[in-house]
């Protein structure tokens, strides 16, 4: 059974990979008001794992996952082969999903709990409404 740590470990590293996919893709978003979006969801995302970090008592890092590395690599294709925005924002949505799924399993979990539980309560608000921007900016640029 996984302990809260190797739990908050979890989510830190999507965060990380979201932090990072969010940067990449933000060098070819076109869109401004997307773009800064983006960018700003970038922060966000680095802003969340340290905070978790520190209340969990973890090491910081700022490694991700190696499924995060793939899909950011494979978003970075798309960008530099041309890929428009709805398809850069594709593969954000697909992002965000881990992201989500992330939460969700770490707030299942019973050894989770106190400040830690509170954090990610209050973090998970915040991806759920992200993952909706995303998916609404991407459904705007639909083919």
């Amino acid at each position: 059974m996984a302990d809260e740590k190797d739990i908050v470990r979890n989510v830190v590293e999507v965060l990380h990979d979201g932090h990072k996919g969010f940067m990449d893709l933000s060098e070819h978003i076109k869109d401004p008001q997307v773009k800064t979006f983006i960018m700003k969801e970038s922060q966000t995302r680095a802003e969340y794992a340290s905070e978790l970090e520190t209340a969990a008592g973890l090491k910081r890092e700022e490694k991700g996952t190696a499924t995060g590395a793939m899909h950011r690599a494979w978003g970075d294709i798309k960008g530099k082969l041309g890929g428009g925005d709805h398809t850069l924002l594709e593969t954000a949505e697909q992002g965000e999903d881990a992201a989500k799924e992330a939460y969700e399993k770490a707030l299942k979990e019973n050894v989770v709990t106190g400040n830690v539980r509170q954090i990610l309560q209050k973090q998970q608000i915040h991806i759920l409404r992200s993952h909706d921007q995303v998916k609404a900016f991407r459904d705007r640029r639909a083919a």
